[in-house]
């Protein structure tokens, strides 16, 4: 999963959790996140692009201390 912006995102399907690493170290989780938002975010080219665009914004959120 090469991307600048992100190290690493799991998807809890049983809960529509998305988790969201970054590089920096921050941890998020987008709550209420349908599976195939994950996967089409996988797939994009674009993990850092297709987060702003389909996921900030839409979806609550709590930072992961």
């Amino acid at each position: 999963m090469p991307s600048t912006v992100l190290s690493a995102m799991h998807y809890y399907p049983h809960k529509k959790l998305l988790r969201v690493v970054y590089v920096s170290g921050s941890v998020y989780d987008y709550q209420d996140v349908p599976e195939k938002i994950y996967v089409a975010m996988k797939s994009a080219a674009s993990k850092g692009v297709y987060l702003n665009k389909y996921i900030k914004g839409k979806y609550q959120f709590n930072k992961i201390e």
